[in-house]
């Protein structure tokens, strides 16, 4: 079994060292690592081109079509699917690979921490280090609740090539309409097991929710992406 792991990044400087230092530590390494540069205009892809990645470039701004230029890019069983500013842990891609032992699972997933949180919030009475494990834990139930399956989570989540194949032409592609990790989980569930490990742990920027109104937008794409999807979550539901 060998694994495909893939990054998008847009203007990445800052935080892509982090992630690709990362991968070079794991104790498995995975056999190919592809950046996914989606037009650039900082030091991203001088950056990346230190390590022994593969780079190409998707002309179409936007995470899901970067997304499905590093998929189809893939040449292995298995793709990981991670974040620029996200840290993973040493063994990540070991933990995938025994997961994927299960012929019946087709996505793997796991929640992640922040890494940058605020010092006030981080030293606050009633702050815990997984703050965003809990955070992404309750959003995979709600998840569960509408759609009788686990979620995909963006930095941390593994599928089969093959099942890409089988849907890779029918998934949505306008970023501001649905949420590209819940859309793909509701494509991906017919065809097999989605898992969500707890335990599968990575470090993440908590800077997409810095923003106020980051939350509401995160809310109305997951409404949106449920409702898009209600009569195949109905059939999906009644199989």
């Amino acid at each position: 079994m060998k694994i495909s792991v893939v990054i998008p990044a847009y203007n990445e400087e800052k935080r892509i060292d982090a992630c690709l230092e990362s991968l070079m530590k794991q104790k498995i390494m995975p056999d190919e690592i592809i950046v996914v540069d989606n037009n650039s205009t900082d030091s991203t892809k001088e950056i990346v081109k230190k390590y022994p990645v593969k780079i190409v470039t998707e002309k179409k701004q936007g995470m899901i079509p970067a997304r499905n230029r590093g998929f189809n890019t893939a040449k292995y069983d298995i793709i990981a699917r991670t974040d620029a500013d996200t840290i993973l842990p040493p063994n990540w891609i070991k933990k995938i690979k025994k997961c994927f032992l299960d012929k019946k699972l087709i996505a793997l997933s796991g929640p992640a921490e922040f890494y940058d949180l605020p010092e006030l919030i981080r030293n606050s009475h009633w702050q815990s280090k997984p703050t965003g494990v809990n955070l992404i834990k309750s959003y995979n139930r709600i998840v569960r609740k509408m759609t009788k399956h686990d979620c995909v989570f963006g930095p941390n989540y593994s599928i089969r090539k093959s099942t890409w194949e089988m849907i890779k032409n029918n998934v949505c592609l306008n970023d501001k309409q649905v949420h590209e990790d819940l859309d793909l989980a509701i494509h991906l569930a017919p065809y097999g097991k989605i898992k969500f490990d707890v335990n599968l742990i990575v470090s993440t920027s908590v800077r997409r929710w810095k923003r106020p109104n980051a939350y509401i937008e995160y809310l109305y794409r997951g409404l949106k992406s449920i409702q898009k999807h209600k009569k195949s979550i109905i059939k999906q539901n009644n199989v």
